[in-house]
């Protein structure tokens, strides 16, 4: 036998060898994410909860010898703040959630997770023994409780904890700094939620997962800690494009000399920061949660047993990189007339988030956010408005006690003849709050409250009619679009203003 055959004959082995752990790879990840109901965290069910609700969750685990509790600090409210650890590996990986408090996905995911590996008998105890025999996690499910309470970004210092790596004026912060030094994990993973707007790359696909390689330096450096990053992050990019192909994005790895993530990597620890951003449909992110729950475990997996050195860290390059050009809804080529001219414009509309019951549930307030030409733009929603007219709706004559009676107005017999916005008496029984919403497809002014004039554009509300012919084809209600000859009424929501 030649030397060269038996060159070919090692690298066949090599990439049989190869290929073959990718197919495990993938066939585990498969098997994750079916099994996931099945470990799905049932008193999680939506976003926006509070330390109050994951509390029980911790507690019901002290007197399980899998794990070793930990109060490692209190939150500038004095909230205590506990790392969960499980495992005895000599592989220590920290993961950390809601360091930024209105950002739970991965917390949601990490009790899935826990519940996961309390399992037995599925057909996963091969692996959960070779993930708990081989690593040692450290959860800590919530860095920011004060932020989780009102479901804010900040801190109640009101700073922002990851660009609190190096002045560490934040209790947070110096809780997890103090963790890091102390554990000197070998791996972490920094999760986060981001806008659910950003795309994946130049392309109306949005960003429902993002990852980052966090540069330790100005000069985007590579090292064997920052390129053990990159390999996990393309792993888990192959696992992830089967279920959102095209909606992985990574962001520009330019350094940030305050951010954790750029800090702990400079410190020695491989980090990868992981960002859940939107799914069309899924507004409180449970598809994503499982996603996470799936690729987690998978780079776990891969750090257990170090198949994470196969991957080619050059492909870290080939995900786009996070951009800014999905609107929630964009109106195309409707036609527009000011002063008796027309001319054609295009309407980018974002449906925002406005907290209420102490912050554990929102509502929708739409705004107009650009107008012109967007064609470089996208929207999870769009409207082909060729031919049609943008017109301000007209105000309902008649005035009402309150909102009830409004409910029981024909909502599509009013918007067919070009009425929007219906009127509230002045001693109608209204909240104190000056925004609210209602279930009715109609756009409620209190009295007083002015009806925006001219022709609807850039920072009205987003509430408009589209006519041809004289024909109203579309309502737009609080940015909800409304098909006049599809009708469903409880599409959307209207607003109380």
């Amino acid at each position: 036998m030649t030397k060269t055959t038996i060159l070919s004959l090692l690298f066949l082995l090599i990439t049989l060898i190869t290929v073959d752990s990718q197919a495990q790879t993938k066939d585990l990840a498969d098997r994750l994410f079916k099994i996931h109901e099945t470990y799905r965290e049932q008193t999680l069910t939506q976003r926006r909860f509070k330390q109050k609700d994951i509390l029980p969750l911790i507690s019901k685990r002290q007197g399980n010898a899998m794990y070793q509790i930990e109060t490692v600090g209190e939150s500038f409210e004095g909230r205590a703040i506990q790392m969960i650890k499980v495992g005895n590996g000599k592989k220590k990986v920290l993961l950390w959630t809601q360091m930024h408090g209105d950002e739970p996905t991965a917390t949601m995911a990490s009790f899935d997770i826990f519940n996961f590996l309390e399992g037995r008998n599925d057909g996963f105890d091969e692996i959960r023994k070779k993930l708990l025999d081989n690593t040692t996690l450290y959860f800590v499910p919530m860095l920011n409780p004060d932020g989780a309470e009102r479901y804010q970004r900040r801190t109640m210092q009101g700073i922002d904890m990851n660009r609190d790596a190096a002045a560490r004026q934040t209790p947070e912060a110096q809780i997890l700094k103090g963790l890091v030094d102390r554990l000197k994990p070998d791996y972490g993973f920094n999760l986060h939620d981001q806008s659910p707007r950003y795309s994946a790359g130049r392309s109306p696909k949005v960003a429902t997962i993002s990852f980052l390689a966090t540069s330790y330096d100005y000069e985007l450096s590579i090292n064997n800690v920052r390129e053990r990053s990159m390999q996990l992050i393309v792993g888990m990019n192959k696992i992830l494009q089967k279920y959102i192909p095209g909606q992985v994005a990574r962001y520009a790895d330019d350094h940030e000399p305050r951010g954790f993530g750029d800090n702990v990597q400079k410190w020695g620890t491989t980090l990868v920061l992981i960002e859940s951003g939107g799914y069309v449909g899924d507004p409180e992110k449970q598809y994503i949660r499982q996603l996470n729950f799936m690729a987690i475990l998978s780079a776990l997996d891969k750090i257990s047993d170090n198949s994470l050195t196969k991957e080619n860290r050059e492909e870290y390059y080939n995900i786009p990189e996070n951009g800014r050009w999905v609107y929630d809804l964009v109106v195309r080529n409707a036609t527009v007339r000011q002063t008796g001219k027309s001319f054609t414009a295009d309407l980018g509309i974002n449906r925002n988030e406005v907290s209420y019951s102490n912050a554990t549930k929102f509502f929708y307030y739409s705004k107009i956010e650009d107008f012109g030409d967007l064609h470089p733009q996208y929207g999870s929603q769009e409207i082909d408005a060729t031919g049609l007219t943008i017109e301000k709706g007209k105000v309902y004559p008649t005035t009402y006690k309150n909102v009830s009676e409004i409910s029981k107005l024909n909502a599509l017999n009013l918007l067919k003849e070009g009425y929007t916005y219906v009127r509230l008496a002045p001693d109608a029984n209204t909240r104190a709050l000056g925004l609210y919403f209602t279930t009715t497809p109609l756009h409620i002014l209190r009295s007083g409250q002015a009806v925006p004039s001219g022709t609807p554009g850039l920072g009205n509300t987003a509430t408009f009619i589209l006519k041809k012919a004289g024909k109203v084809k579309y309502a737009v209600i609080n940015g909800f679009v409304h098909d006049l000859d599809d009708f469903n009424s409880e599409k959307g929501q209207g607003i109380i203003e």
